[in-house]
């Protein structure tokens, strides 16, 4: 029973944090109001339409072009396009794009090129559905990147579609999934294998061409995807984008010579790139892509500027819509470019006019957008809604004037007054529309504080909630009625109370609200009952107390140990409220991280732990007792500088952010393949596979010396031959994964096969690995010597009294297995033999290192395998503070053995912090471009059918060290038994125990409901660590949402911090239920050793 109670209580817990945080983001994170109307031909009110625009295919206005063909060059970064004759030595980016630069200078009237700056998140499926809405798309939308649903706002392609164009399509699948069953003809590919250069490029090459000979379209769309891949795969600087480059210049030098006059070119790019050649951010390079537009026929007005215009990239669609002769969406808020609606190279009143026309048509229907959306969604700013009201309206009288002036007179000669009227009308209608971009830009970030603050409170409650249970839980009566029994009735029956009346009252009852307000009357019965029988037992205590002291003091001690701890966990929270300690989080976590490390072991100094004279022992030198406390003293000192250098070293896996400019990322990162000197990348593999392998030694090292390698069980079985040969399978995989490319085709398919196959493998193995050790975690090995006169076990009257005595029997076996273990060691035969179990002393720790080495394998291969000396050395940081809080622990809990059922602060907070530590030294950063998105496509080359699979692979790559420590959070508590001292026991204690032998983790066995409890509290400060930094994280959030920087850096870093507090729990959970399974296994496996020896 108490085994379910604890992870009963670890999973309601869990929800209660889950319950405020979706409150919280649901006040946070506010999806725009999507309108579902769509925009007629009949619909426009512009006067001109019914008689000159409409007729010829064409609607509001008479269309330019018949035919368009559109080219989107995924991540085609400005500098990309823009070329500079007097660069003599270019990167591999720079100056290949020729025929743009030789095009827009031979034919200026006919070509031009535009800064095409994209609104952030810059991430494809954003980018496509502001490119063809119109709209901003909001910051929760870039969750839906991989998602992708169907776009139901009017846009570009429905608007073709309605008006009988035909659409074809070649390219990016995504388009697919964004608009089904929307093109005449189409030819997808699988986008979201970032290795892959040449799939889709060489799959539009191949139809590209002949399509446009054909004619058989009317709109032609090609989305490029090489260029981004590279960027992902090598970065923009590496030869292998220069190659990309040259390529789509050929192919954009081919299409031009095959356009009609009647088509129009538009080459763009959906967002740029990093210097690391990732995206999803709004730094300069990732927002500033580029636009190329060409028109067999003149279009464009000499300029001699020679910078480029900067164009939004919500402005193509009105612009697209009105040359084709297209409604424009209905949700646009995008301004036409009207640069693109001049015929001649000089200007006079007539083209204003044009201009003013493109412009006011483009006014009319953004009016009748924020009329149709503020009486939905009621959220627009009243008084900014009055003002461009106003503004429109007197525009459109002006411009009706001018049009009467100009009808009055047939000869009618515009004159300064009228030419200067104009102007003021044009600047007149571009304010309107920038006015009415940024108003939208600025409500669509709205919050709901309400909502919000609900949720902190719910955060900070729950918080609360695990540190009074982790300080209290040994002393509670009834852990089933404390923790789950009175806040699940509680909670049921508030919730039911609420959702009855919401009902009554004719609201919607929503399951969010509804699980939030069971979560708040679970507070409360918790509160009520905790707080009620706190009361009784100190009314009761304090009269026996009344006049001694030693309580307070001890109280105060007590308080101490937490103070430090908690305090440096307080400050890391604090810092989350500033911009530049969440930049340089890395930092600050790993100086804190070695603050509290080495604090620990500076208190064992001034406590006198690490002195032999403390020992109060005549003569020190013949005692076990010094011999053991120096050695002791000299290996927690070695381990201290062992742990220093580990957090030191892994300084050289960290990322960059886009905020340091000079920042140079690790070259650790970047992939084997990436290099192109063949004695470094046969360096780097080495060091790769090196370090994998001495990752199993050590762990095989550990296994044997506590004698988990003895036994024939499977799983032992599967440790000695399945890592070695998991290893080898990683090995070829990453020597296959880092071969160049120029290669023979029949090697070239032999490769794709073997990435493929290989990383299955393993994924089967680990699979494999899994279920054996939760069917049989138990690596004792059993020796049965001969028999002997003396029973292993005292002979019981009844099953009954067997049961009951077996707490004690249970000890018995283990220490009688001990000492015939010494004796078969020390070869004295004289002696009686029983029954010698090898590794039973660390049958808990085992089984747990085992799964964390199976999710170590997984979590190495989604990373590039230069990254395997990184959880190199993560592995040599838990050991090394392990092995710290361990000795620590024994020299400090001289004769109290219930102390070890308590795991400190001090401990449980350099685990988190080493958990955060590592998430950055595993080249993370909580940004969205540096996700390492070629995590998804490890082992499956041809892309998935589904998202569940790549966001679990993406997801597990993200947060390893969230997981991995996770994992091994139990090892804070099982690690004091395996590193137990024999000489840490006073004489008496031992002697009135009777423990004369080292117990290690059978003393778990000895208490259950004491292990249980330290189980629960364990994880309840576990989860108030995690809590209180989600805590800090939400708060900053809110505190600063207006704050310039909190959708670079605050928005991120929290949505970051939640996935990684959940993820964390979902783990943590699972974790201990499975050491319950192992304790269950031990049960089973004593009740055996008891029949049979009996």
């Amino acid at each position: 029973m108490p085994r379910v109670v604890t992870v009963l209580s670890l999973c309601w817990t869990f929800l209660l944090f889950s319950a405020g945080l979706g409150l919280f983001l649901r006040g946070f994170l506010l999806v725009r109001l999507e309108l579902r109307s769509r925009s007629q031909c009949q619909d426009a009110s512009f006067p001109d339409a019914s008689s000159s625009g409409r007729g010829f295919n064409s609607c509001w206005m008479p269309r330019r072009f018949s035919k368009a063909v559109v080219l989107v060059i995924d991540a085609l970064r400005f500098d990309f396009a823009k070329y500079n004759p007097g660069n003599k030595d270019p990167k591999p980016y720079e100056n290949k794009l020729e025929v743009i630069h030789q095009t827009v200078v031979s034919k200026p009237q006919h070509a031009k090129l535009f800064k095409f700056r994209a609104d952030p998140p810059t991430t494809t499926m954003q980018r496509i559905k502001g490119m063809t809405t119109g709209t901003l798309p909001t910051f929760i939308d870039v969750g839906s990147n991989f998602a992708s649903p169907a776009i139901e706002e009017d846009n570009l392609i429905q608007q073709f579609v309605q008006n009988e164009k035909k659409v074809v399509f070649m390219g990016d699948d995504t388009w697919e999934a964004l608009f089904p069953n929307k093109f005449f003809k189409s030819f997808p590919f699988t986008s979201f294998n970032v290795r892959d250069l040449h799939t889709v490029d060489d799959g539009i090459l191949q139809h590209i061409f002949t399509t446009v000979e054909a004619g058989e379209w009317d709109v032609l769309i090609a989305h490029f995807l090489g260029v981004d891949h590279c960027g992902h795969r090598y970065g923009p600087h590496h030869p292998k984008m220069a190659e990309k480059l040259n390529q789509m210049n050929q192919m954009l030098r081919s299409l031009i010579a095959k356009l009609q006059n009647d088509t129009l070119l538009v080459v763009m790019g959906d967002h740029g790139m990093t210097e690391a050649g990732d995206h999803g951010g709004d730094s300069e390079g990732e927002v500033d892509a580029a636009l190329f537009i060409y028109s067999p026929i003149p279009m464009f007005e000499i300029k001699t500027i020679e910078d480029s215009e900067v164009v939004s990239q919500i402005d193509l669609v009105p612009t697209l819509a009105l040359l084709l002769g297209i409604p424009i969406p209905y949700s646009n808020i995008g301004m036409v470019i009207v640069d693109m609606f001049t015929s001649l190279p000089k200007l006079d009143d007539n083209h204003y006019l044009e201009h003013a026309k493109v412009l006011l048509i483009n006014a009319i229907q953004v009016n009748r957008f924020l009329e149709a959306y503020s009486q939905v969604a009621k959220d627009l700013p009243l008084k900014k809604l009055s003002y461009l009201k106003e503004l429109f309206s007197t525009a459109m009288a002006e411009y009706n004037a001018l049009i009467t002036d100009q009808q009055v007179s047939e000869r009618f000669i515009p004159n300064q007054d009228h030419h200067s009227r104009m102007q003021n009308l044009l600047f007149m209608l571009q304010r309107y529309l920038k006015e009415t971009k940024e108003m939208c830009q600025e409500t669509w970030a709205r919050f709901n504080p309400v909502h919000m603050l609900c949720g902190i409170v719910l955060l900070a409650a729950t918080c609360v909630h695990c540190f009074l249970v982790s300080e209290s839980v040994s002393t509670f009566e009834s852990l089933y009625k404390v923790l789950l029994f009175y806040p699940i009735i509680w909670g049921l029956a508030v919730g039911l109370m609420v959702n009855i009346w919401m009902l009554i009252s004719g609201i919607r009852v929503e399951p969010l609200i509804a699980s939030c307000w069971v979560a708040v009357g679970s507070h409360l019965g918790f509160h009520w009952n905790f707080w009620r029988s706190k009361y009784n037992n100190n009314h009761d205590t304090n009269k026996l107390s009344q006049s001694s002291n030693a309580g307070i003091q001890k109280k105060w001690k007590n308080l101490w140990k937490i103070f430090v701890p908690l305090g440096i966990l307080l400050l890391r929270c604090g810092a989350m409220f500033s911009n530049s300690f969440v930049v340089n989080e890395g930092q600050v976590v790993s100086f804190l991280l070695k603050s509290i490390v080495t604090f620990t072991v500076l208190k064992l100094k001034w406590d006198g732990k690490l002195n032999t004279y403390s020992l109060n022992v005549p003569d020190m030198h013949r005692n076990p007792s010094f011999i053991t406390y120096k050695r002791e003293s000299l290996y927690i000192i070695g381990l201290l500088v062992t742990f220093l250098l580990c957090v030191l070293f892994s300084n050289n896996f960290y990322n960059c952010r886009e905020e340091f400019v000079n920042c140079v990322p690790s070259s650790f990162l970047k992939p084997l393949s990436s290099l192109n000197n063949r004695q470094e990348r046969n360096f780097h593999y080495t060091l790769s596979v090196s370090s994998l392998a001495l990752l199993i030694y050590l762990i095989r090292k550990w296994f044997l010396h506590y004698g988990n390698l003895n036994s024939s069980h499977l799983i032992v079985l599967f440790v000695r031959l399945g890592f070695p040969f998991i290893v080898f399978c990683s090995s070829c995989f990453w020597a296959v994964n880092a071969a160049p490319e120029e290669t023979s085709n029949n090697l070239q398919d032999l490769k794709k096969k073997i990435v493929v196959v290989l990383p299955r493998i393993v994924f089967g193995l680990i699979t494999t690995g899994f279920f054996i050790v939760l069917w049989n975690p138990i690596t004792v090995f059993v020796k049965d010597n001969k028999q002997s006169d003396e029973t292993l076990v005292p002979s019981s009257k009844n099953s009954a009294e067997m049961k009951a005595d077996s707490l004690h029997v249970i000890p018995l076996i283990y220490r009688k297995m001990h000492q015939s273990m010494k004796i078969h060691f020390n070869g004295d035969q004289n002696e009686s033999q029983t029954v010698a179990a090898y590794g039973l002393g660390t049958v808990y720790s085992a089984a747990l290192l085992i799964v964390i080495v199976l999710l170590t394998f997984l979590l190495v291969l989604l990373h590039n395998e230069r990254m395997s000396l990184a959880f190199l050395l993560l592995f040599l940081e838990g050991f090394s503070f392990l092995e710290i809080h361990g000795t620590a622990r024994n020299l400090s809990l001289q004769s109290d053995n219930t102390a070890y059922f308590t795991v400190p602060w001090y401990a449980v907070t350099a685990w988190v912090f080493a958990a955060t530590q590592f998430f950055y030294a595993t080249g993370h950063q909580p940004t969205f471009p540096t996700i390492q998105w070629n995590a998804a496509f490890v082992g499956f080359t041809e892309g998935h059918s589904t998202n569940v699979l790549p966001a679990i692979l993406v997801g597990m790559n993200t947060f390893a060290s969230h997981i991995l420590f996770a994992v091994g959070c139990p090892l804070l508590l099982l690690w004091p038994f395996v590193r137990e001292l024999k000489s840490t026991k006073s004489k008496s204690t031992r002697k009135e125990s009777g423990d004369e032998e080292l117990m290690m983790e059978m003393r778990l066995r000895e208490s259950p409901q004491m292990f249980s409890v330290a189980m629960l509290q364990l994880g309840m400060r576990c989860m108030f660590a995690y809590g209180v930094q989600l805590l800090a994280s939400v708060c900053a959030a809110a505190i600063l949402r207006r704050h310039l920087m909190v959708w670079k850096i605050f928005a991120p870093k929290f949505l970051f911090e939640a996935l990684g507090f959940i993820v964390t729990n979902i783990y943590l959970v699972i974790t201990f239920c499975f050491v319950m399974r192992v304790d269950v296994g031990v049960n089973t496996w004593f009740k055996e050793l008891l029949k049979r020896s009996r």
